[in-house]
């Protein structure tokens, strides 16, 4: 049996629930759906720059699980990244 669900404090309200890029057609895009648990882990530790420890405190779980949390954003973050640079280089652009 798993282990109980561990409420969790979340600070950031995102404004808007949805991003799409413009003038792309919403059934080309694939979905990726980023929950607020990865949002709220990359706003501690991206954007304020806390150590994965400071951050988990803050966020009421343990440091292994802000861990797992963390890559799962991270990986979604680099899918959308690779987009991006795909898009990008078919528009004349080339990485240095």
């Amino acid at each position: 049996m798993p282990r109980p669900f561990r409420c969790r404090r979340i600070r950031c309200s995102p404004d808007m629930n949805y991003f799409k890029p413009r003038g792309i057609p919403l059934d080309m895009l694939e979905e990726v759906k980023l929950t607020l648990d990865e949002l709220e882990a990359m706003r501690l530790a991206d954007w304020e720059g806390l150590y994965q420890e400071d951050a988990a405190k803050k966020m009421n779980i343990s440091r292994q699980t802000f861990g797992n949390i963390i890559n799962s954003a991270h990986k979604k973050k680099g899918a959308l990244w690779k987009w991006l640079k795909d898009r990008m280089a078919g528009c004349g652009w080339a990485e240095r």
